[in-house]
C-alpha cells in the first residue's frame, strides 16, 4: 500500500527523462499544487546530477507572457535558436510559458 504522502505530495515535483537522462524539476511553494492563480509567475528548480551542473538551476516560469515579448528569432528550428530540452518539457505542462534561467547559462 502506498503512503498518502506519496500519492499527494506536499510540494510540486516532477521526475523527468530528458534526452535520455533522469532529472528532477521541483518547486518550494506548496500553493502551486492547490491554487491555479499561483501559476502566473513562479520558481522551479532543476537538478540532473550530471557533472556539467555545478548547482541547482533556479528557473522563473511566466505562463502569461506573450510571444511578441521574447527576443525575435529568425527560425525557431535552426540550431542557433533552439530551446533547451528542459524548457520544452516545462511547456508540456504550461504551453507558451517563457522560462528565465536567471543569469545561468542553459546547460541541458
Amino acid at each position: 500500500q502506498v503512503c498518502r504522502g506519496l500519492r499527494t505530495p506536499r510540494l510540486p515535483i516532477w521526475l523527468c527523462s530528458i534526452a535520455g537522462r533522469h532529472s528532477v524539476l521541483f518547486g518550494t511553494d506548496s500553493l502551486l499544487l492547490s491554487d491555479w492563480r499561483m501559476e502566473r509567475v513562479f520558481q522551479l528548480y532543476f537538478y540532473n546530477g550530471q557533472q556539467e551542473q555545478a548547482r541547482t538551476a533556479r528557473l522563473t516560469i511566466d505562463t502569461h507572457s506573450h510571444h511578441w515579448e521574447e527576443a525575435p528569432h529568425k527560425d525557431p528550428r535552426s540550431p542557433g535558436n533552439s530551446r533547451p530540452s528542459v524548457e520544452m518539457a516545462i511547456r508540456t505542462k504550461w504551453a507558451g510559458a517563457t522560462v528565465s534561467w536567471n543569469g545561468m547559462d542553459p546547460f541541458f
